[in-house]
């Protein structure tokens, strides 16, 4: 997981030179705008993220930990975006997370709106707005639409029991532009809901 999120925002921040499959070198790239935000001291930003990395030690019993990708608050409406990067077509979402994310979405909507996706992606970094990127909605993963794996269907070796596997086959490919307007969408009902 550490190394999964640590490659994912290193390509999204440039850190590496991230690997252009054959698929992507093909795609004929139309800029989006610039960024609306951008990190301007990369150093202090990981930093920041190494600093925390020593608040769990060796010899404690509590252990793990997660962060929330991309929190969006408006008028007291909630999009929260969590990024996976796809192996062999299947995103792994560790259990003690998307609890938590069931809670939260739960507890969210009882007083306000909240919507919470989970996206996979293979190696992008989101200035092509025609690029793929497959997504889920929580409510998708509450009513059973999205199957709750533990063990991986296509190689019985494979035992995750302390993460759930969701294989592209069952999440909605769409645009990165698609996933902006579907952002500005929700931002849009959260200016009626006052």
């Amino acid at each position: 997981m550490e190394n999964e999120t640590n490659e994912f925002i290193d390509t999204l921040y440039k850190k590496e030179n991230p690997i252009h499959s054959d698929y992507n070198s093909k795609l004929i790239i139309r800029k989006s705008p610039k960024a609306k935000y951008q990190i301007f001291d990369e150093s202090e930003f990981t930093r920041g993220r190494e600093v925390l990395g020593n608040l769990i030690v060796h010899g404690m019993i509590a252990s793990g930990g997660t962060d929330i990708d991309w929190l969006i608050e408006h008028k007291g409406g909630f999009v929260i975006l969590e990024f996976k990067g796809f192996h062999n077509d299947k995103i792994n979402i560790p259990k003690g997370q998307m609890i938590a994310y069931e809670k939260l979405h739960e507890k969210l909507n009882q007083s306000t709106k909240c919507f919470l996706y989970v996206i996979g992606c293979d190696d992008i970094d989101f200035t092509n707005p025609d690029s793929s990127i497959w997504i889920f909605e929580m409510t998708q993963w509450k009513s059973g639409a999205i199957p709750k794996n533990i063990n991986d269907i296509y190689d019985k070796d494979l035992d995750k029991r302390n993460k759930f596997i969701v294989y592209r086959e069952y999440m909605e490919e769409i645009s990165v532009e698609k996933l902006r307007d579907i952002v500005d969408s929700h931002w849009k009902e959260f200016e009626r809901l006052t």
